[in-house]
């Protein structure tokens, strides 16, 4: 009997902070068998702007060699590092479920698709999904996924746990001075003209799917969104599989 491989895939699922992505890795870890979620946690010590603690400058508030030697980590040895903490479970999630049936439906799915694979590849997939607000800044990092969703969508965060665990508050002019403006200086280079909020995709990030779920000619739901991204996942899995 051949031996059964590893093959983890890495999603990249980036976007504001408070943009559903975190939702959106969640719900997809209770479709995907053998799937676990990783989050772009900032660092400790960080820039004074504005007088405040900048939590979300692209240039520094991710250790990007040390997320990257993380991720290929991951890769290569098919689960996460034991002394792996995340503090994400801290933080005030908003409550946004999905349809059952597509819950039911899509994981069944998945499951057969992967026993197949199993069976005729002896491939084991195990998926990581990667929940980052600054996932596409650093090339290292954009080169280690696998799959990569871009959430458009912005919303004013209120409350964030810190690496140390401590809770921080936003001021009242914390979103304009600081993350708004970090956050279109992150992506300016991925969308044309470098409209963030409305331009088309260049070529900086290979691949990327867009996800809009406020589009004035179609709003989607969270289900919507799930949909979509289980559908771009399952394609990658066949592509895979006919390029063998």
């Amino acid at each position: 009997m051949a031996e059964i491989q590893t093959k983890v895939i890495l999603v990249g699922l980036g976007g504001a902070t408070c943009s559903g992505k975190t939702t959106l890795a969640k719900h997809l870890k209770n479709i995907l068998p053998n799937s676990v979620i990783v989050h772009q946690d900032p660092e400790e010590l960080l820039p004074i702007k504005h007088g405040y603690q900048d939590w979300d400058a692209p240039d520094c508030a991710i250790d990007y060699p040390r997320l990257s030697k993380f991720l290929k980590h991951v890769k290569d040895i098919g689960s996460l590092p034991d002394d792996h903490r995340s503090h994400d479970h801290l933080n005030k999630q908003t409550d946004l479920p999905i349809e059952a049936e597509c819950q039911r439906r899509l994981a069944e799915r998945f499951r057969v698709i992967q026993d197949q694979v199993k069976e005729s590849d002896h491939v084991n997939i195990v998926w990581g999904l990667i929940d980052g607000f600054l996932l596409y800044w650093n090339q290292e990092v954009i080169d280690q996924l696998d799959v990569r969703f871009l959430l458009r969508r912005r919303k004013a965060r209120q409350v964030y746990i810190t690496a140390k665990g401590d809770a921080w508050v936003d001021p009242p002019d914390y979103w304009e001075k600081i993350v708004l403006p970090a956050y279109l200086d992150a992506h300016r280079e991925i969308f044309e003209d470098g409209d963030v909020e409305n331009g088309g995709l260049t070529n900086k990030v290979k691949g990327l799917v867009l996800i809009e779920p406020e589009k004035e000619d179609k709003e989607m739901s969270m289900t919507d969104i799930v949909e979509r991204c289980c559908q771009e996942l399952y394609q990658f899995v066949v592509a895979e599989g006919s390029n063998k």
